[in-house]
């Protein structure tokens, strides 16, 4: 079995320009079916040849130049002459050695245009009605048909669109695969984004985070409580520091406050200062839609309570 011929480069632009064998280009067609990467070779020539064909620039010949190569082809039509048989004159002499060896060489040569030109100016002279003394004028020639003028530029036309075709396709592919690219760096800063906002809130809410409230002087530090509230997603986070240990058996409750009145407090949650006085809720059940008015904090039996116990130890609106 013979070794499958490996298609190279060359063989691919030979294929974009046309240049290839009818079995040659079912061969390179059918690997380029086969092979994405040469398709995208073959894109790439193809735009080349595209960009090529923009850049050449077409000049007219001066109109003198035309008008005096025309005259010259008028003045030089050539009479083509047609094969005329030597007839021997009826009666004539038999000429001397000499002469019949001339004779001899005159038909020689006559035959010998009309074996070049006999078969087609015989067709000819007899369309036209001519007679074998006459003679053919290059204006008595056949004239090619349209199809004989157009067809040659066909394979070229056909070579120029796929070309261009090709071109706006590499275009194309080029600008998907910019845009590709804006959205991939897009999601990698968002993605950043997303670990640092996670880093934040992992800080805020780590029981192990030291904590530290600064305050003018040596004055004590005093209790302090911040909340952050999204009314329309339930969602809540308390931070609180410089809380003053419980009595066993007790503990702080948060309480939402509703901004519409008539409203009871809501519980937003228990919890209890480690030995710092830090403390957080995070994430309370909370129902959706509920506008603040402000945040209190109580004390508490252990398991909390439906209703706040006075006095509120930490308010704020």
């Amino acid at each position: 079995m013979s070794e499958e011929r490996r298609i190279t480069s060359e063989d691919l632009a030979l294929f974009a320009m046309q240049l290839l064998s009818k079995e040659e280009t079912a061969e390179v067609a059918a690997y380029v079916a086969q092979s994405a990467e040469a398709r995208r070779e073959l894109a790439e020539i193809q735009g080349d040849l595209a960009a090529y064909a923009l850049t050449a620039d077409v000049h007219s010949p001066p109109a003198q130049a035309r008008e005096r190569l025309m005259r010259q082809v008028a003045r030089e039509k050539k009479a083509i002459p047609i094969d005329r048989p030597v007839v021997a004159e009826a009666g004539a002499a038999e000429p001397a050695t000499t002469g019949r060896t001339g004779s001899s060489f005159t038909n020689a040569g006559a035959n010998a245009t009309a074996v070049g030109d006999g078969a087609s100016d015989e067709s000819q002279r007899n369309e036209r009605g001519l007679g074998s003394g006459d003679y053919l004028t290059e204006d008595d020639q056949p004239k090619r048909g349209v199809a004989g003028k157009v067809l040659p530029w066909i394979g070229w036309a056909v070579a120029a669109g796929l070309a261009v075709a090709a071109g706006n396709l590499y275009h194309g592919r080029e600008t998907l695969r910019g845009a590709l690219t804006t959205q991939a760096s897009q999601i990698d800063h968002l993605t950043a984004d997303a670990a640092a906002a996670r880093q934040v809130l992992d800080t805020m809410t780590d029981s192990s985070a030291m904590r530290v409230t600064l305050t003018k002087g040596q004055t004590a530090p005093v209790p302090t409580g911040r909340v952050a509230y999204v009314a329309n997603k339930g969602t809540l986070i308390f931070l609180a520091s410089n809380l003053e240990p419980l009595q066993p058996a007790k503990t702080y409750e948060l309480w939402l406050i509703p901004a519409t009145a008539g409203q009871n407090p809501i519980p937003a949650g228990t919890f209890h200062p480690d030995e710092r006085g830090n403390a957080s809720v995070i994430m309370p059940p909370l129902p959706k839609g509920v506008e603040a008015k402000a945040f209190g904090v109580t004390v508490e039996d252990e398991g909390g309570a439906t209703t706040p116990t006075m006095p509120i130890i930490l308010v704020g609106e």
